[in-house]
């Protein structure tokens, strides 16, 4: 599904059709820190030991524990930790515990992101999804999700659970509307405006290419893609990208039960770029 200037210009499939899209719904909890954080109900920069965060044996170290709120979102806080909903590939490289001080190194680490919806539901006393549908999905007028569409997945390995979003293409698409439009809909503020130009900022260089990451957001090459172009990304081809320069919001679901091998996001992107080549 392609929008640009808030208009649908191209769709294919079924775009109310709702899909698990897997690590897209990093960026969700992003726009929910936003909310909170302008609220006063989270301090960016609290650490691990402030908010009493700890995990099952083998339990944080003191220096894990040093990691603020800040480095949980940017994907640097040195705490590897088995986490909940990991892929083999995220087993297979995870660094080895006190391998990095908080701060020094950037690793996609779902133990980060994982614990980053605990602290949220403990510092706001809400649901992530009950959230995300009161504070988001309503005021953008998503047409198909709504809180029961959430599922937490957790396991033996960590205290912290996954928080899996099932969503359709169209209502992806109006997320990165909001994002596209600074986190306005229709000229009233749903994501204060200084939120989503922070957290979209390139904190990190990452081992993809071209790529870097913000606070629970992918960044991409301005050179290649104009400025501020960013993407959520999730396991098997879910994506949103927001292109700025072309007013362009582009996003793909995959359903991995029926597409097990799902489709590379380098593919879509690819596609995308060759849209932008074709339009003003």
């Amino acid at each position: 599904m392609v929008v640009q200037n808030g208009l649908v210009v191209a769709a294919s499939g079924d775009v109310s059709r709702k899909v698990n899209v897997r690590s897209v719904r990093k960026s969700f909890l992003s726009a929910l820190y936003g909310l909170a954080i302008d609220r006063g109900q989270i301090n960016i920069d609290s650490t691990l030991a402030q908010l009493g965060i700890d995990d099952i044996a083998p339990s944080l170290t003191a220096d894990e524990q040093h990691a603020t709120v800040r480095q949980l979102l940017m994907a640097r806080s040195g705490v590897y930790h088995p986490a909940a909903y990991e892929t083999s590939e995220q087993k297979s490289t995870r660094p080895p515990r006190g391998a990095h001080s908080p701060g020094t190194f950037w690793y996609y680490n779902n133990w980060d992101f994982n614990a980053l919806g605990a602290i949220y539901e403990k510092a706001t006393s809400s649901n992530v999804f009950d959230s995300f549908e009161k504070l988001i999905a309503r005021p953008i007028g998503m047409q198909d999700f709504s809180a029961h569409d959430g599922t937490f997945v957790g396991d033996a390995s960590s205290l912290y659970r996954a928080y899996v979003f099932s969503m359709s293409a169209r209502d992806l698409a109006r997320f990165g509307l909001l994002f596209l439009n600074k986190g306005r809909w229709n000229d009233v503020s749903v994501v204060p405006s200084r939120w989503t130009a922070e957290s979209t900022k390139a904190y990190s260089e990452t081992d993809r290419n071209d790529r870097g990451y913000g606070y629970l957001w992918w960044t991409l090459d301005a050179g290649a893609w104009g400025k501020d172009a960013i993407f959520a990304s999730g396991y098997g081809g879910q994506l949103i990208v927001i292109v700025p320069e072309k007013h362009l919001v582009a996003v793909q679901v995959v359903d991995l039960n029926e597409r097990q091998r799902g489709i590379h996001s380098a593919t879509f992107l690819d596609l995308v770029r060759q849209v932008m080549t074709s339009i003003d």
